[in-house]
């Protein structure tokens, strides 16, 4: 099973570990990169994320796609678009798999290909 979504509203960390919730996946591992307040010494009043949708969309349905494939896994991945402001979350992956290890690997795997591969931008 896999879901992906790029919105330019909040994002619902619950729904979609909801979406992967099976009795056959033990472990869920739920990852939600937030906008820091400081980055260094710079202060951040907000992030504008920006994306070439369809591309993103596309590429986002690859990762999740490999992903489920690779550890058997429900999977689930959200991205904001549009201005964030420190603490608000930017982007949502979800693993479940039939144990923690693979559920964590899993995620991780997720959140790295989605920021080295999307064509998601922030400012």
């Amino acid at each position: 099973m896999t879901y992906v979504e790029l919105l330019d509203t909040p994002l619902e960390p619950e729904s979609l570990r909801r979406r992967c919730e099976s009795p056959l996946k033990g472990g869920v591992v739920v990852f939600c990169g937030e906008v820091r307040s400081v980055t260094g010494d710079e202060t951040t009043e907000f992030l504008e994320y920006e994306a070439y949708v369809e591309m993103a969309v596309k590429q986002m349905e690859k990762i999740a796609e490999e992903a489920a494939s690779r550890w058997d896994a429900h999977v689930a991945v959200s991205h904001r678009t549009g201005r964030l402001i420190p603490g608000e979350v930017a982007v949502v992956c979800v693993a479940a798999c039939a144990h923690r290890a693979e559920a964590f690997e899993c995620c991780r795997f997720l959140i790295d290909r989605v920021k080295a591969d999307v064509p998601i931008w922030k400012k």
